[in-house]
């Protein structure tokens, strides 16, 4: 025993002297405010003039009735968007996607950019679409960090004018809920060798089951293949912000889970569920998995967040499981 209490000291001595003598977690922080934030065709540009990449799926066939902004998940992109976009577009809700800094085709990619800074370009894009389209419902959809990103915004200083909030299976998976060895192997790693690259291989996890998809994103350049520590520390940051400001979130909220991920956890999404206010709806979906809008049956709760949005009243017909 006394062995093993003098492995653990040492063991425990070497990360707080690595961590105190090593390298921060870098962070690659917005310029200054020179800019007014405004919305160019195909771009978004920020408040310090960074171009983000700018998706849309406008209805054809109808006048626009809803909006929904989408924000997309960790080393993803806009493009994430583009099937749901189109199937929202058949009953008359148009969609914005944008590149979140750091990621997709926008400068510093690769590089973690700070949780003010997502937040603060969500609720300046939402407030350039309210001056596009004045008087029409907007939503806001976050899958994965792009749910965690919304959170955060939504309860934060300067919350985005909207009218509901959609998280897919959103990134809540905290320090909190996390193993201690995984906790400290990550202080560790962040603080030590924050420019180290990590591919994901050999931890066999399947974030969907419609393999076509996923065979497209291991072809897409845009797509973050290698993924720097210090971005994932970034990203656990905001985890441990978006379960902690959970319960704050009052507005109108709906939120999907698959009970297939096997990138976050139930549990953390349970205690969040557990905090949130009267004005949430939950929806579990047993053969679904992390990218739940582009799994092979994605059509299903796509069309539970066309039910929800135009009567939230009316149970989901695809959830096997609601909270009125």
């Amino acid at each position: 025993m006394k062995s093993i209490r003098r492995l653990i000291v040492y063991a425990l001595t070497v990360a707080i002297t690595l961590v105190t003598t090593g390298c921060s977690p870098f962070v690659n922080l917005p310029g200054n405010k020179t800019n007014h934030p405004k919305i160019e065709h195909d771009k978004f540009i920020t408040h310090d003039g960074l171009l983000l990449p700018l998706r849309e799926w406008i209805p054809k066939k109808s006048a626009i009735r809803a909006i929904v902004i989408a924000l997309h998940g960790f080393n993803d992109y806009s493009n994430f968007f583009t099937s749901s976009g189109e199937y929202l577009s058949e009953y008359g809700i148009a969609s914005y996607a944008y590149d979140q800094r750091g990621f997709g085709n926008t400068a510093g990619r690769g590089m973690w950019a700070g949780v003010k800074a997502y937040t603060e370009d969500l609720s300046a894009f939402t407030h350039e679409i309210r001056k596009l389209h004045p008087g029409i419902p907007v939503y806001i959809l976050g899958e994965s960090m792009g749910g965690a990103v919304v959170i955060a915004a939504m309860t934060g200083k300067n919350p985005p004018n909207i009218d509901g909030v959609i998280l897919v299976a959103p990134a809540v998976w905290a320090r909190e809920t996390m193993p201690w060895y995984q906790r400290w192997l990550l202080a560790i790693s962040s603080h030590t060798v924050p420019w180290l690259k990590l591919t994901g291989k050999g931890l066999h996890i399947t974030p969907s089951d419609n393999i076509e998809m996923l065979r497209a994103l291991g072809n897409d350049p845009l797509v973050i293949k290698e993924t720097r520590i210090d971005a994932i520390y970034g990203l656990t940051n905001l985890m441990d912000e978006a379960l902690k400001q959970g319960e704050m979130l009052l507005f109108p909220t709906l939120v999907m889970y698959g009970e297939k991920d096997k990138i976050i956890p139930k549990k953390p999404i349970m205690l969040m569920l557990d905090k949130m206010s009267g004005n949430t709806k939950r929806a579990f979906y047993k053969d679904g998995y992390h990218m739940l809008l582009r799994d092979l049956h994605g059509e299903k709760p796509l069309t539970d967040i066309v039910s929800w949005i135009f009567d939230r009243d009316v149970p989901l017909q695809y959830g096997n499981e609601t909270l009125q």
